[in-house]
């Protein structure tokens, strides 16, 4: 791993910004509200979360190490489900990563009032976009070395709360006015205190907290040997993820009963400020503090991962040609594109500081599971077109071949249902659904219909 790929992302990058992108604000601060809806029962959303981004992941990995592409699962919808898929998939990814961002960047403005209650939030979204906007302008090496910096305060944060966590439940530690206990998880109203339907309307949340782990098809391009790193990636990551959100969850149910956990502040701050003891309010900065570097560093990937995919979208003719230019490997117009848009979320939390998360989670989400469809769609059309031989030759199939495929469908398609089912979700779904109607408008009135090629 030691020599540096053409690009300038290392292997160990790569593991990085794929954990960076998905241990971020989800994790963090959206967890609160996941814990609000499902009670304990929301460990298994969280497992069956997990098991789908796995099998998605498993998708995108075998067509990434049989062709790496920098406009990555757009340019696979493109070549196995026509030109629309490919269009729309692109842009929906960008709008995603716009909208991930915008939450990060919010919630970060919530955790700076952890230390400073008075000064309005968008002073710090601004701030903070002035310093990731900095970063992601002038080179992916600084942009890699960064991300890894900044995912391994996130890891080792997540880890040390873990153990610290443990720590209290075993030694009881603190005076805390609850029990503490693994009884939690079913003294309060049960393991499933709001019934199924509350576990079902925790899906939501719990795959926004997912969303990003798809960054691994955009590094595939950069890397230098995609059929080793990305393999390992892919592998990893779901285990890690679940390691890290299943034990951390658990961990902050056994010591918070769930009906404490409100919200208004992160949950793993929460863990230490509960506490009451001198020592733990300075445990609780410096989680606090963890808190922002990890939002800075899951609006640094999501920048790229835009950046990227928008770049391999207008090489393809399929977004303004001003987007391909690359000043140092870095698509600059591009990101100052971005930067731009994002600057409207710093004006959101000016205006309306309360609503901005739901709001923006809730669409995220539905970006989010679009494009995973679209690639577990696009994998399967890829399969119906190899013959056995071709499907021998694989270097990375997926595993359970049909089965994890169509589950991971199903749910998809099942929580695009709960959207429609939950009237909370509408606004959400009504912005989807104009922003891919907008998108198809332009798609076709650009005469990108009639020049695109798929390869038959």
């Amino acid at each position: 791993d030691s020599h540096m790929i053409g690009q300038g992302l290392k292997a160990r990058h790569i593991h990085f910004i794929a954990l960076g992108s998905a241990i971020g604000t989800g994790l963090f601060y959206g967890s609160a509200e996941a814990i609000q809806a499902a009670g304990p029962s929301v460990l298994l959303v969280y497992l069956l979360g997990g098991i789908v981004v796995y099998f998605m992941l498993r998708a995108l990995g075998e067509m990434a190490v049989s062709m790496p592409v920098v406009g990555s699962f757009s340019e696979y919808a493109r070549t196995h489900l026509g030109g629309w898929a490919g269009f729309i998939t692109g842009w929906m990814y960008a709008f995603e990563m716009v909208i991930v961002c915008i939450a990060d960047l919010t919630a970060m403005g919530i955790y700076m009032d952890f230390w400073y209650d008075g000064v309005p939030r968008w002073v710090w979204v601004a701030m903070a976009l002035l310093i990731v906007g900095a970063v992601n302008l002038t080179s992916v090496r600084l942009f890699g070395e960064l991300e890894f910096w900044f995912t391994l305060i996130k890891v080792t944060a997540v880890i040390a709360m873990i153990v610290g966590g443990a720590a209290i439940l075993i030694f009881g530690f603190g005076e805390q006015p609850h029990a503490v206990g693994v009884s939690n998880l079913w003294n309060d109203g049960g393991f499933m205190p709001n019934g199924p339907t509350g576990m079902i309307s925790a899906f939501i949340l719990v795959l926004f907290a997912f969303g990003g782990t798809e960054i691994i098809g955009v590094t595939a391009a950069e890397a230098d040997h995609p059929e080793r790193s990305i393999p390992k990636a892919v592998n990893t990551v779901p285990v890690r993820i679940l390691l890290f959100y299943v034990l951390a969850i658990f961990v902050i149910l056994c010591i918070n009963p769930w009906r404490t956990v409100t919200g208004d502040e992160s949950p793993f701050t929460q863990i230490f400020s509960s506490l009451q003891h001198g020592w733990s309010t300075g445990v609780a900065g410096v989680l606090n503090f963890v808190l922002i570097t990890a939002a800075l560093s899951a609006i640094n990937s999501d920048i790229f991962g835009a950046g990227r995919i928008i770049t391999g979208m207008a090489q393809e003719k399929l977004a303004p040609k001003v987007f391909t230019k690359l000043y140092n490997d870095v698509p600059i117009v591009t990101v100052a594109a971005l930067i731009v848009v994002l600057s409207f979320g710093v004006w959101l939390n000016y205006i309306i500081p309360e609503e901005v998360f739901a709001i923006i989670a809730a669409l995220a989400t539905f970006a989010t599971i679009f494009v995973w469809l679209m690639i577990l769609l696009a994998h399967v059309a890829s399969r119906r077109r190899m013959s056995p031989h071709q499907v021998q030759e694989l270097q990375f199939p997926v595993p359970f071949w049909p089965y994890g495929q169509y589950f991971a469908i199903a749910f998809i398609l099942f929580t695009f249902g709960i959207m429609v089912w939950q009237s909370s979700y509408h606004e959400a779904l009504i912005a989807g659904i104009g922003f891919t109607v907008i998108m198809t408008a332009i798609y076709f009135f650009t005469g990108r219909g009639s020049t695109t090629h798929s390869i038959e």
